[in-house]
C-alpha cells in the first residue's frame, strides 16, 4: 500500500508540474498592446498598460511609452513618484522649468531614475525610444507652463 501511495504521489506530482504555465499576468512583447497616448502627452507617441490602471484613484500601474525620434515632453512634475526604466534606444532627461538641451542628460537602455514628487523636470528621445513607468495611481502630468499641455487644459 506504502509503494502505491509513494507512485500516485509521484505521477501527480509529475502531471501537475507538466501543464503548460498560461499566466494571465504575464506577456511576450509581441502581446503588449499598443495605443494613442492620453491627451495630456503630445501625439506621435505610443502606449500600452502593462499592469494596473494609471487614471484610477488608487493602485499600482506600469505603462511603456514608445517614442519616435526627437519626441519631447515639455517641463512638468507629478504629485506622485515616477519610476522609469529604459527599455531601448536613449532617453534624454532635463531639470528645471524650461526646457534646455545642452543641460539635459542622456540615459541608455538599461538606465534606472526615479522623481520624487513635485520635481520639474522635461525629456526627449535620442532615437527611438521606449521607456517603461511605474507608480501609484494616478498618473498626472503637471505642465510648468499651462500652454505645453496638449490636452488644452490650461
Amino acid at each position: 500500500m506504502k509503494k502505491i501511495l509513494v507512485v500516485a504521489f509521484l505521477i501527480g506530482t509529475v502531471v501537475l508540474f507538466a501543464q503548460p504555465a498560461t499566466p494571465q499576468n504575464a506577456f511576450t512583447p509581441s502581446q503588449i498592446k499598443w495605443g494613442p497616448p492620453p491627451p495630456f502627452v503630445a501625439a506621435g507617441a505610443k502606449l500600452a498598460v502593462l499592469e494596473g490602471d494609471p487614471t484610477a484613484s488608487t493602485g499600482d500601474f506600469t505603462i511603456r511609452l514608445k517614442m519616435p525620434t526627437g519626441y519631447k515632453v515639455a517641463p512638468h512634475w507629478h504629485p506622485k513618484r515616477e519610476n522609469v526604466t529604459v527599455i531601448s534606444g536613449s532617453l534624454k532627461v532635463g531639470m528645471g522649468d524650461k526646457f534646455d538641451a545642452a543641460k539635459m542628460k542622456t540615459f541608455p537602455a538599461g538606465s534606472f531614475a526615479y522623481l520624487d514628487p513635485d520635481m520639474h523636470h522635461y525629456v526627449m528621445a535620442a532615437g527611438p525610444t521606449v521607456v517603461q513607468v511605474h507608480g501609484m495611481s494616478p498618473l498626472q502630468f503637471n505642465y510648468v507652463n499651462p500652454a505645453d499641455d496638449p490636452s488644452g487644459k490650461k
